[in-house]
């Protein structure tokens, strides 16, 4: 039976998986688009985003900027430019999930972390600090030219890191993102973790549905039930050992 300490590397979905972005544009629209968008659900939210983020699918830290212009036009909230140039810069300071930093700082003690991130390198940088800068490696769209879930984005690391010394078959790639991530990373062959990051919430989200579930070889709610899970394997072993 595989074990997670099986593994040397971890790479990260970071975007849904370690920052909270959810949070973030709900925060960010309700309170910069008015009154309408402060009483708009979070699905009369999301849907007109995921449309917007299609339309303007560029490098986050400018774009983004766009795809609420897009949404805001679409449901009838605040349009003008201020407003369109705050909501870009709420998005460099989308939150991390509660768990998502403690639970990187213990994993690093046993694995290398490389974040694999549709987010550009500036937009990643802001993420990245915000989680405590705990990454080994990153690999960005700007390096890519490709965003996930295109399997080019998957073969380019699977490369990178292999430059580094690493197998493929010694990582293990850990994401919430059916869509962008779980499905085509195990169709390339990676072995992966999902973080269900909404669990207890019905559908999708903030995510683009994806068009049938992957079942992934390692399932989670959190990162720290992930970075417990580790914790229990090393103490098991160390039982042995001993």
């Amino acid at each position: 039976m595989v074990k997670i300490t099986d593994f040397k590397v971890m790479t990260f979905d970071v975007v849904g998986t370690l920052i909270d972005f959810e949070s973030g544009i709900l925060s960010a629209v309700r309170s910069l688009g008015g009154p309408k968008a402060a009483a708009a659900s979070d699905d009369e939210i999301f849907e007109p985003y995921k449309r917007g983020r299609d339309k303007f699918y560029g490098r986050s830290s400018f774009a983004m900027k766009d795809v609420y212009l897009s949404l805001a036009t679409e449901c009838g909230f605040n349009t003008d430019a201020a407003t369109a140039d705050a909501f870009q810069l709420s998005v460099m300071r989308w939150p991390a999930f509660a768990d998502s930093v403690d639970a990187l700082r213990r994993l690093r003690q046993n694995f290398r972390l490389v974040a694999m991130t549709n987010a550009d390198r500036t937009a990643f940088s802001a993420y990245s600090a915000t989680l405590g800068n705990p990454f080994h490696d990153s690999v960005t769209c700007d390096e890519t030219d490709c965003a996930k879930p295109d399997p080019r984005f998957f073969s380019f690391n699977k490369g990178r890191q292999s430059g580094f010394g690493y197998k493929q078959s010694e990582i293990l790639h850990v994401a919430q993102s059916q869509y962008h991530d779980i499905g085509v990373a195990k169709a390339e062959g990676y072995t992966t973790c999902w973080i269900q990051r909404r669990k207890e919430q019905p559908g999708w989200g903030g995510t683009p549905a994806p068009k049938e579930f992957t079942t992934p070889d390692f399932h989670f709610s959190t990162l720290k039930e992930l970075a417990d899970a580790v914790d229990a394997e090393l103490a098991d072993a160390a039982t042995v050992a001993a």
